[in-house]
């Protein structure tokens, strides 16, 4: 049976750390299917369609990278997708605390399900899509924090959303 990791996100958009978890996960898996989650609590900046592109571009080329979206509870996506295992990248320790507490809440609803956590790289700890729209929207660079044609588009879409 091939090992099969969901990472699921926002992505909004995907960031170099984003792409520092999911190369991480194609070392220890076989396939990572990188799951955009619909998420109506969040106002985000790029439709679930178009992160789902900027992630497939991004991978283009990768056949063990899947690109999909969802919505609902994740443990049902992974049934779903009959994978059972989450991946989940930690930057920090902040970050930890609210991971561990979403790997075992999914773990009260699924059994099956194991989390995994990969560390972000050290080059991109400090990297967030949040952080990253902010830095975009006020004008400056995010060169080197997200991948070159997620840049062109991040800036694309701040032209229309002023």
């Amino acid at each position: 049976m091939m090992s099969v990791a969901i990472y699921p996100g926002s992505f909004d958009p995907i960031t170099n750390g984003h792409v520092s978890i999911i190369q991480g996960g194609l070392v220890a898996f076989e396939k990572v299917i990188v799951a955009v989650l619909r998420n109506p609590k969040k106002d985000p900046l790029f439709e679930v369609q178009e992160r789902a592109d900027l992630i497939a571009e991004t991978f283009r080329g990768e056949a063990r990278i899947e690109v999909d979206c969802f919505d609902g509870l994740l443990v049902d996506y992974a049934k779903s997708r009959q994978a059972r295992i989450v991946l989940r990248g930690l930057r920090a320790v902040a970050d930890f605390e609210y991971e561990l507490q979403m790997a075992n809440m999914n773990r009260q609803l699924n059994p099956d399900i194991e989390t995994v956590f990969i560390m972000a790289n050290d080059a991109y700890f400090y990297v967030a899509s949040n952080l990253v729209k902010e830095v975009a929207r006020l004008g400056a660079s995010v060169s080197g924090l997200v991948p070159t044609h997620v840049e062109q588009a991040l800036r694309d879409k701040l032209k229309t959303h002023r």
